[in-house]
């Protein structure tokens, strides 16, 4: 059996780690850096770090502060935002990353995703989408959650595994931020679609609604950032919580 994932996130945005609700009213939540190199001290299996405003905003990521949270981290490491071509891919591996999520250039250029895993391997591609929930399936957007081009998220995931991505980061638009829970019937619809890993994104609240996400939405890793950015759990309280409900967590 596969260890169950428990993956902080840091959705950057001008150097700084913000967290909104539905990808909306943005606020400060710290250091990218600092929350990095706690979270590895705390025992995360991996890190994601997306540069959101890279995207729609149509600038280079990041580079510099990838190489900084690389330095204190010791984990897997997921960089995405504003990855539009090979040749980003390889200044994000270049610059400290195991792993790069592509989202909205994917979906504009899906060869993209074939292209990064022949060079870099499948282990290195994450696709990553911003679904949200239209009548009764889910579209994936682009642009951070901003355009709605019109494809069916559930489809388009079944694509991206044929297309050579190793992995999906699922991120539930709807449940963004609001502390609900997981989109448990996105996550499990895609999770009985693909086989590939699905890392559930978006509605943490409390480590029950993760271990509901593992157990009920069947995802192989859960992806979390306020509870963990303003302290009010830590990885060791939720590994013990979910090692507790008989889920493998390392």
């Amino acid at each position: 059996m596969l260890a169950t994932r428990i993956i902080p996130c840091l959705d950057v945005d001008n150097g700084r780690v913000v967290k909104g609700i539905k990808f909306k009213e943005l606020k400060d939540a710290g250091d990218p850096v600092e929350l990095g190199a706690l979270y590895n001290q705390q025992g995360a299996d991996e890190l994601t770090f997306l540069d959101i405003g890279a995207s729609y905003k149509s600038r280079e990521i990041m580079i510099d502060v990838v190489e900084r949270v690389s330095r204190e981290v010791f984990i897997p490491f997921t960089v995405g935002g504003g990855i539009r071509e090979v040749s980003d891919m390889r200044a994000i591996l270049k610059a400290g990353a195991d792993k790069v999520a592509v989202c909205s250039a994917a979906i504009k250029n899906p060869s993209l995703i074939t292209e990064g895993a022949k060079i870099f391997g499948s282990q290195c591609i994450v696709l990553s989408i911003d679904a949200k929930q239209y009548e009764d399936t889910w579209h994936a957007y682009l642009n951070g959650g901003r355009i709605d081009p019109g494809i069916d998220a559930l489809e388009w995931a079944k694509k991206g595994e044929e297309l050579g991505a190793g992995e999906i980061l699922l991120n539930s638009m709807d449940k963004d931020g609001t502390r609900e829970g997981y989109d448990l019937k996105l996550n499990k619809t895609v999770s009985e679609m693909v086989n590939i890993p699905v890392i559930a994104s978006g509605g943490a609240g409390t480590m029950e609604q993760m271990f509901e996400a593992i157990k009920i939405g069947k995802a192989d890793a859960v992806l979390l950032a306020s509870l963990l950015h303003y302290g009010e759990l830590t990885i060791k309280e939720i590994k013990e919580y979910l090692n507790n409900k008989g889920v493998c967590a390392r």
